[in-house]
């Protein structure tokens, strides 16, 4: 079911995770943004996309997670677009002879049968340096990062102030950082700086996973997640309402301890 959150945005919330696919009306069709998650799941969001009068004119992936980069037929040959490292990581995965058992790994196991792999990461880059989504529709401004991941796009619609913000600013996930990176927490406060510079024009933040937020709740989000990394990064215990036992999810506590274990053996590579 498509719930409009702003004017000429949708959003559709998977069981996943609170996993949030959002529909942007244009023109002559819709901008389609990490469409997921399981078959059944996106066969029915092109039948209520198909019921607004309007066909998929393009997709969007804002990030190279399994999640971010699915596709299905229904939605038709649309491109799909994605940061150019975006676009360049899912070449490289898709490259492998055994990509798809790859990807199975990380799927959950309980909906791993669920989910179609088929045409996962089939994504266009973007220019380096693209500023916003080419479509016939309301301008779509590019917030590119490497928060989380290398790749990582956040969106702001700016006719309606509809802020996607990809896997940042959730009220069911603390920020998981690229430990891949060299400094992965100056790359998540970067991010949040960016994210800065556009509160007074978001009216709704969209984050991937977690609830829809109004014009008051983008400040504190973007405070909330600052307050974890900045704990992370001075190796202080994070007070954050996520980890807690009541919290919304049971495994996140087992994440933050990886990402406090890693950023140590970052800071020390002998305790590696």
């Amino acid at each position: 079911m498509l719930t409009r959150v702003a004017v000429g945005v949708l959003v559709h919330e998977s069981e996943f995770m609170q996993s949030n696919t959002v529909v942007v009306q244009g023109r002559a069709g819709v901008l389609l943004i990490d469409p997921g998650i399981t078959g059944e799941e996106m066969v029915a969001l092109a039948r209520d996309i198909r019921e607004l009068g309007q066909p998929v004119a393009a997709g969007f992936s804002t990030h190279p997670h399994w999640d971010h980069v699915l596709w299905h037929p229904d939605f038709g040959a649309a491109p799909r677009y994605g940061t150019a490292r975006c676009a360049a990581s899912m070449r490289h995965l898709r490259a492998n002879p055994d990509w798809q058992s790859r990807v199975a790994t990380f799927l959950p196991s309980e909906l791993a049968e669920a989910i179609p792999t088929g045409l996962l990461g089939l994504v266009t880059g973007l220019p380096v340096g693209a500023a916003v989504i080419p479509w016939d529709g309301p301008t779509v401004r590019i917030i590119e990062h490497r928060a989380h991941t290398a790749g990582h796009a956040a969106l702001l619609v700016e006719e309606c102030g509809a802020l996607v913000a990809g896997d940042m600013l959730s009220d069911i996930l603390m920020p998981i950082l690229d430990m891949d990176a060299a400094d992965p927490i100056e790359d998540y406060l970067e991010a949040l700086r960016l994210f800065d510079g556009v509160t007074g024009e978001a009216e709704v933040v969209i984050p991937g996973h977690g609830s829809i937020g109004g014009a008051d709740q983008v400040r504190p989000r973007i405070e909330q997640d600052r307050e974890y990394v900045k704990a992370l990064g001075d190796g202080r215990a994070a007070e954050d309402a996520r980890l807690l036992p009541s919290g919304p999810l049971d495994w996140l506590p087992d994440v933050h301890r990886r990402q406090v274990q890693r950023l140590a053996e970052k800071a020390d590579p002998a305790s590696e």
